[in-house]
């Protein structure tokens, strides 16, 4: 058996809370039957979750995918690959996954800042992987790609959120002086 080279080595991305229910979820491989539908992923996401809640390894196979993880207060990451695939690798995928976002977060990652900061967590899964191609792996450099500083954007172009944290934070410079 013959394999053919292929840049495609992540099969999907997944932060599931402490309950198994999803957070955050990329798939890249919807042709295969194990990712077509909603439904499958969500099948698929509970097998992942039962096998790791109480398991001590980072490293799990399941159904021909080699999935590693890594828990945090109340959330699971995952990334995975088939099973053939680089087990370093995917390790590596999944610490810049979890070190920028936990830059993002200032260390503050668990489940209700996640949801505050969707945008960015999703830009963040963006930078990392892209159909399946690993793009970057170094947590620095995707944090600046997806840091975007509010200052360089035009009011009438931020968001109200964006404005906001502006405002507070120059109250808290305010009251500081």
């Amino acid at each position: 058996m013959s394999l053919i080279p292929s840049l495609k080595t992540i099969k999907g991305i997944c932060i599931l809370d402490n309950d198994g229910k999803r957070v955050v979820s990329k798939y890249y491989d919807t042709t295969d039957d194990t990712f077509s539908t909603v439904k499958d992923q969500k099948l698929f996401e509970g097998k992942v979750f039962k096998a790791t809640e109480k398991a001590n390894s980072e490293i799990v196979a399941i159904n021909n995918y080699t999935v590693v993880y890594r828990s945090n207060v109340d959330l699971f990451f995952y990334v995975f690959g088939d099973s053939r695939e680089n087990e370093l690798m995917l390790l590596s995928v999944l610490n810049a996954l979890y070190d920028s976002i936990s830059m993002i977060l200032r260390k503050n990652v668990e489940k209700r800042a996640i949801f505050e900061n969707m945008d960015s967590v999703l830009l963040i899964c963006d930078e990392v992987a892209d159909r399946g191609i690993l793009l970057e792996c170094d947590a620095t450099n995707i944090v600046n790609r997806v840091h975007v500083r509010t200052e360089d954007i035009p009011l009438s172009e931020q968001t109200v959120s964006q404005v906001s944290y502006d405002i507070l934070k120059s109250f808290n410079w305010l009251s500081q002086s």
